[in-house]
């Protein structure tokens, strides 16, 4: 059984992702790192982190698709990072691909429509 593990959170926008400290409604993409909890290796999942203040703010058409946003009320790095890792350990399957699709979920898998 492969189950995923949260390696880490990488924020291009607030780096330290830690140290972030928002005013306000606030949007920021999360690069959430994960790999195979028994192997090494890693693959980014990538999501936007938002209040729905910011996301309403930003809305650029009438209709969106939520997919890839998770919204917050207020920014909390320690939950934030309890929050993804937990929803990591749920994720799990036979084959690293079956695992990845699931995290895909939550964020964009960087290999989600790869075709070799």
């Amino acid at each position: 059984m492969v189950v995923a593990k949260l390696r880490f959170l990488h924020s291009p926008d607030a780096d330290p992702l830690e140290a972030f400290s928002p005013n306000g409604p606030f949007g920021i993409l999360v690069m959430a790192i994960v790999g195979q909890a028994d192997g090494p290796g890693q693959e980014s999942f990538d999501f936007m982190l938002c209040t729905p203040d910011w996301f309403s703010s930003n809305m650029k058409a009438d209709f969106m698709i939520g997919r890839h946003y998770v919204f917050v009320k207020q920014y909390d790095y320690p939950r934030l990072q309890a929050f993804v890792e937990a929803y990591c350990a749920e994720c799990s399957g036979t084959s690293w691909k079956e695992v990845a699709e699931k995290l895909s979920r939550l964020g964009k898998w960087e290999f989600e429509d790869y075709i070799p």
